[in-house]
């Protein structure tokens, strides 16, 4: 198993990046790793939208590495359910999050262990692009 800070779901810090900032740079170092950025998703803005609440600012970025999710779906076409890799910038108490999910995790549902090495690829790729704005030290 690689190493991956993770908490239940991915790798979660705190970058002294501003919001927006850190949103830019995000998408920038996926971008550095091989990551194409299909959807930007702004939670909060379509929480007020939809159900008029006033929710924290929280984007979604949903990620995807072409080779990588070719292996993946030509081993099991259905493994598009678990795609694109999801990454978060987030505000709380007072502080920008920035997080990616854990593929080694999130694969872990589909029982194929000959996945593994995929899904290392993808944390270390994901990892790598957390670093440049968030160094582990820095959580």
């Amino acid at each position: 198993m690689t190493p991956f800070h993770s908490h239940r779901y991915g790798d979660v810090r705190t970058t002294s990046l501003a919001f927006d900032e850190a949103v830019e740079r995000l998408e920038g170092t996926l971008k550095e790793e091989g990551f194409g950025v299909l959807c930007r998703i702004d939670i909060q803005a379509k929480l007020k939208e939809k159900l008029g609440i006033a929710f924290p600012r929280y984007v979604i970025l949903g990620a995807c590495n072409p080779p990588l999710a070719a292996q993946a779906l030509e081993r099991d076409i259905q493994l598009g359910l678990l795609l694109p890799c999801n990454a978060v910038v987030y505000e709380r108490d007072g502080k920008v999050h920035v997080g990616a999910v854990d593929a080694i995790r999130m694969l872990s549902v589909a029982d194929l262990p000959e996945m593994e090495g995929v899904a290392r690829q993808v944390n270390e790729k994901l990892g790598r692009a957390l670093d440049k704005i968030a160094p582990r030290s820095s959580t």
